[in-house]
């Protein structure tokens, strides 16, 4: 795991199109997992950015989400499907069909959780998922207590999520129960994890996924295993880490040609 500290989200979301452009460019077929909330807009800024002045090419790109609420009616404006295309694939040149999402109206939800599963496989799986992270160690919608192995499935958000995700709704009351999110199992099968963390309110999930011990406790904290994850946050959502200081060390005498 490679913890990078920086100034705010205009660097991260700069550090973080570095790498996927890096990554569009040596496989302009890349399969890319597209996480929603606040942590991933500057990255998808960025990225519209280089499309529109630079000429970026996501032609032939596919993007997974990485979750979706159950029981918002299609098309809702704060379904992820719709939240995706709205902040990034829309201003970019991917292809609507190559930009998939798990199907949170699906009748049968666990032959459609397995159908995610299989067309992320049969594309050669994700070349790099981008995660945010949230108060309480999620990644995904993996929830404290979650299996470290899962795999695509429907899960009950715990409170706090509701709160936290209520101000993209009129009230909480408006806020779903349960999602379909991609398991820990399943983001960790991802090549390259990139995770996005602003703010103090992240502080003390942070210092629990990144040295805490690896827990069901702290969904995030199964990236410690990860062979590439690469964790980007500003100095308010270090202010707890204890080795913080080694963070900026390594990164700072890092050579060039590793990248990120």
């Amino acid at each position: 795991m490679e913890v990078v500290i920086l100034p705010g989200s205009k660097q991260i979301g700069a550090l973080a199109a570095d790498a996927i452009e890096a990554l569009l460019r040596r496989k302009p077929n890349a399969v890319l997992g597209l996480a929603t909330g606040s942590s991933p807009l500057p990255i998808y800024d960025e990225l519209a950015r280089r499309h529109e002045q630079g000429g970026l090419d996501f032609s032939q790109a596919h993007g997974f989400a990485l979750d979706e609420y159950v029981g918002l009616e299609p098309g809702h404006p704060e379904s992820y499907r719709e939240v995706i295309r709205r902040e990034f694939t829309n201003r970019v040149n991917i292809k609507p069909e190559n930009v998939h999402g798990p199907d949170g109206a699906a009748q049968d939800i666990l032959a459609s959780c397995q159908a995610y599963e299989d067309a992320m496989k049969a594309l050669g799986g994700v070349d790099l998922q981008i995660l945010g992270v949230g108060t309480d160690g999620h990644i995904g919608f993996n929830e404290p207590g979650s299996s470290l192995a899962s795999r695509t499935r429907i899960k009950t958000l715990i409170e706090q999520t509701r709160k936290d995700n209520a101000r993209f709704f009129k009230s909480i009351d408006d806020v779903p129960h349960h999602v379909i999110t991609q398991g820990l199992g399943t983001i960790m099968d991802a090549k390259h994890v990139v995770l996005v963390a602003t703010g103090a309110q992240k502080a003390q999930a942070v210092r629990d996924f990144v040295e805490g011990p690896v827990s069901a406790i702290c969904a995030a904290s199964v990236l410690q295993l990860h062979p590439h994850a690469t964790i980007l946050i500003d100095e308010a959502a270090a202010s707890s880490l204890k080795l913080a200081d080694y963070y900026r060390h390594t990164y700072d005498n890092k050579p060039k040609w590793q990248g990120l």
